[in-house]
């Protein structure tokens, strides 16, 4: 078979649209007409749902921007996954929400969690926002129960899956899109159902349904610690790209059963080299300790409780052993990926979980002075992903190649800094840096921001959103300065 016969990847697609100008139109329906990021925010009678809450916080954090491109940019970002993404509906008498990541028409666990976590503060004060919501999470649990491994599905299980993985070596289930195991796609479930019941109160989501998916997100955990075996997954994509597929007959590089969650692909869906990915893990620590939360308020299983508990007790005695090294110019930080035996790969990847991303999550304390040396190591030169450039300075990913910065890292960047003056350039960068159209694309050239990839990603406009609304709360005489 020859390269041009090769079926198409997702990297291939994506990679092909890194010329795209301000003028790209990646079209949605949205009411009777379609939607482009060329058009600007919908109009009211064409945004897949509005919520008066959301709509008062942008009216009110809106004038106190002093900058007037920052402010169209949180008027048009924050809001951007409920213009556009989000199909809700019901099933059985219940809520039942799809949201897509805006250029694809599929649900992935991470980046639909991601979309929706900022507006969970808003759902105590509109129920219509806090039933799309619920929607989410018990979609979420559907997806689980169909498959644990997946990493997105699609609309209805009699739907296709995506064109780049219509062939893979796996084991394909009906209303799977694509089946790259990633630890924080369980984990970004778990989040969100998490953050919604503490916000609400409701514990109508925790139903046996779910209950079955939390059983199922511990089980996997438990069978890719691969303390009795390699366990059952494995993932092999006929490609030309190394980061597409997984090595050895699908079921990743070696690695020592240590006791870590093993992982064969990173939340860039890009396969890792060591499969001891340490971000997701220490999510899953995380995530279980909410899981925890969760069963005691909602489900009261006491053999799931348990079961958690050895998980993070085994899961963190492993992290704690083997996940950090001792750098030459840093000290002691956390690795990116380890094998068990010594080997290490020291980066980070824009995406969250990554190294930097760890706070925002709550896996550490942002004054931990670990995750501090850790943050100087990925915000420098010793981090073979950290790329500067005329344009802007930032972490990238293998996802995009090199030179191409992530405004998403810039985003947590700008998250995790306890620096005044380093957020203010975080925030001119991702000013000047959409290429005029105001909105945050996946990745852009270090020199040439009118050369990006992704005009239309949901999560890393919301989430621009939700970094103007943090600093709303806590840093406003910053959004008062001009840029």
């Amino acid at each position: 078979m020859t390269e041009d016969t090769l079926p198409i990847t997702r990297r291939a697609v994506l990679r092909g649209c890194a010329a795209v100008c301000a003028a790209a139109a990646v079209p949605a329906s949205l009411g009777a007409r379609t939607w482009s990021p060329a058009d600007g925010r919908p109009s009211p009678a064409d945004r897949r749902f509005q919520s008066p809450a959301v709509e008062s916080a942008i009216t009110r954090v809106r004038t106190q921007i002093a900058d007037p491109i920052v402010a169209a940019m949180f008027e048009r970002c924050f809001p951007n996954t409920l213009d556009t993404t989000v199909f809700p509906g019901t099933l059985d008498g219940q809520p039942d929400t799809f949201v897509i990541t805006g250029d694809i028409d599929a649900m992935w666990l991470r980046d639909s969690s991601a979309q929706i976590t900022p507006y969970v503060g808003f759902a105590k004060d509109d129920a219509a926002l806090a039933r799309l919501i619920a929607g989410v999470i018990r979609r979420q649990s559907r997806c689980i129960l169909i498959d644990p491994y997946a990493n997105a599905f699609t609309r209805n299980t009699s739907d296709p899956p995506l064109s780049w993985s219509v062939h893979d070596q796996t084991d394909m289930k009906p209303g799977v899109a694509e089946r790259k195991w990633e630890i924080d796609s369980l984990c970004y479930t778990i989040r969100l159902a998490h953050s919604y019941w503490r916000a609400t109160g409701d514990t109508s989501i925790f139903d046996a349904a779910w209950k079955s998916a939390a059983w199922r997100i511990v089980s996997t955990f438990q069978e890719q610690q691969r303390l009795h075996g390699r366990g059952s997954y494995h993932f092999s994509r006929l490609t030309t790209d190394p980061y597409d597929t997984a090595p050895l007959d699908g079921y990743g590089n070696p690695a020592r059963p240590v006791g870590m969650i093993f992982s064969m692909f990173r939340p860039s869906d890009d396969a890792c080299i060591y499969p001891l990915f340490v971000p997701a893990n220490l999510f899953a620590i995380r995530s279980l300790e909410q899981l925890q939360e969760v069963n005691a308020a909602g489900i009261a299983d006491g053999k799931l409780a348990a079961a958690c508990d050895e998980l993070i007790n085994s899961v963190r005695k492993a992290v704690d052993q083997y996940a950090t090294i001792q750098h030459p110019l840093f000290g002691k930080i956390w690795a990116y990926e380890v094998d068990g035996f010594s080997n290490s790969l020291l980066m980070d990847d824009a995406n969250a979980p990554g190294l930097v991303s760890l706070p925002t999550l709550g896996c550490c304390d942002l004054h931990d002075p670990l995750y501090q040396r850790t943050r100087k190591f990925v915000l420098s030169s010793s981090n073979p992903y950290f790329f500067t450039g005329t344009a802007a300075s930032g972490v990238g990913s293998p996802h995009t190649g090199l030179k191409s910065i992530w405004p998403m890292g810039i985003i947590l960047r700008a998250l995790t800094s306890i620096d005044d003056r380093e957020i203010l350039q975080c925030l001119k960068w991702l000013r000047d840096t959409t290429a005029g159209t105001n909105f945050i694309h996946e990745s852009f050239d270090v020199n040439d921001p009118t050369q990006f990839t992704r005009p239309w990603f949901a999560w890393a406009n919301t989430l621009f959103g939700d970094l103007i609304m943090q600093l709303a709360r806590t840093r406003p005489q910053l959004l008062r300065q001009p840029l």
